[in-house]
């Protein structure tokens, strides 16, 4: 066997006496060139996530944590019966949102709130340096085929906004935005007002921690044309 140290000229014995054994190793392998790797898709997933690490999108997680329950509590009956106006007025309150964004999560479609709140985000951005990204990363996170958390677009609006994320505007999401708000103001807004959740906080009880319920099939656009919204709270 060749001696160590020949293929190895930078690790001397003085060395290893002087600093632990994995740091010289480390300093000996930052001398080797690196090979450029491929990114798998789990890489690329976390990529195209990135939107979905601010804090704003796991503004709800907190919720469905021991111990704050308490603070879903916190809201007045008042506050609570407030929601039930319009799903403009629970979206546009930060605790109606959590309430809302936590019941999604106990139905496995909570794509539909991050994408929501992922457009919204867009909307805010300054220049068209932050548009691009952004753009791209809302499309491959939420619109494309397969996409990691895919919402439910027709046909013409996903082709309407494929055609514009190269070179996207301010304006580009809003179509698929509009559809998505009004699937869940139609779908899952009334079923969230009738949540044993919801009614609670109305009658000023502590909410009980949700039963998870398995996804239904996911609805369409052509599934509520032509229906109105039951806003009625029993």
């Amino acid at each position: 066997m060749e001696n160590p140290l020949l293929l190895f000229p930078q690790l001397n014995i003085s060395a290893s006496k002087d600093k632990p054994y994995y740091k010289v190793m480390k300093s000996a392998i930052k001398e080797e060139p690196h090979k450029a790797s491929k990114p798998g898709a789990k890489q690329k997933r976390n990529r195209l996530s990135l939107l979905l690490q601010k804090p704003e999108f796991h503004e709800g997680d907190h919720l469905g944590k021991p111990g704050n329950l308490t603070k879903a509590a916190s809201v007045s009956p008042e506050e609570a019966v407030k929601w039930g106006e319009s799903f403009d007025k629970l979206l546009s309150e930060k605790a109606g949102l959590d309430a809302f964004t936590k019941f999604l999560k106990s139905e496995f479609s909570e794509e539909n709130i991050e994408f929501w709140i992922a457009c919204e985000d867009y909307k805010k951005s300054k220049s068209m340096r932050e548009l691009l990204p952004k753009a791209k990363t809302i499309f491959e996170t939420f619109i494309q085929k397969d996409a990691p958390k895919e919402v439910n677009l027709d046909f013409h609006t996903k082709e309407v906004t494929s055609q514009s994320i190269g070179q996207p505007l301010p304006t580009t999401f809003d179509a698929a935005q509009t559809t998505v708000y009004r699937l869940m103001e139609q779908d899952s807004y009334p079923r969230f007002l009738r949540s044993e959740p919801y009614l609670s906080l109305v009658k000023g009880r502590s909410p009980a921690r949700p039963t998870l319920r398995r996804r239904s099939r996911s609805f369409t656009v052509n599934d509520f044309q032509g229906v109105r919204p039951d806003f009625t709270v029993w």
